[in-house]
């Protein structure tokens, strides 16, 4: 067993849920110094503490043990498209990869769409939203930014979010987000102006 990429492993699955070592402890009934030792590699940990570590972590002990796959790849009939009512789609383009939290997302709103309001993700999370075709209107916090043909922005992703397409022609984005944690599901909701 490699204990370096071990300890990594835990380390960043750990960092990705925000538990600190004494919460992970916690959580684990693993002491805070043999959990320290094991993600610097200083002690190699027995089964039935690796066991309860992937307990308090909240994954199964054999996603614990086994090492992130290098490449993954999703054919383009493979990846998942969400249609919504009101002819809002999303495509998501990026395959699921354990202790990744990142998702490249495609979505085309048809004219007169509000897609909805988005609650914030964990502070840490970040955005990068690019216009391909078509005009997008979000509205960030209360403040209103409007994104044409070309544009992008980034914003750091704590905040409240509502994307909406105004424009009487398709608004096709693109959304490349590293997220520390989801956002509360249920919140977010699309209407269409009956127009």
């Amino acid at each position: 067993m490699d204990l370096v990429a071990l300890g990594e492993r835990i380390q960043a699955a750990r960092t990705e849920r925000g538990l600190t070592l004494q919460a992970l402890a916690e959580r684990s009934e693993v002491s805070v110094s043999m959990l320290s030792a094991v993600e610097r590699a200083a002690k190699a940990p027995t089964v039935v503490v690796l066991d309860r570590i992937a307990t308090g972590l909240g994954i199964p002990l054999a996603e614990l043990l086994t090492p992130p796959e290098r490449m993954i790849l999703r054919r383009a009939a493979e990846q998942d498209t969400v249609a919504e009512p009101g002819g809002w789609e999303r495509t998501i383009l990026t395959p699921v990869v354990p202790g990744v939290n990142f998702e490249w997302i495609r979505s085309t709103l048809p004219p007169h769409c509000e897609a909805g309001t988005y609650p914030p993700y964990a502070a840490g999370s970040h955005e990068f939203i690019v216009v391909q075709t078509g005009t997008l209107t979000l509205t960030v916090d209360g403040e209103t930014v409007v994104l044409r043909e070309g544009d992008s922005l980034y914003l750091a992703a704590d905040v409240t979010l509502s994307y909406a397409n105004r424009a009487e022609t398709s608004c096709t984005y693109h959304v490349a987000a590293m997220i520390m944690r989801p956002r509360r599901p249920g919140l977010g909701r699309m209407t269409v102006d009956q127009k």
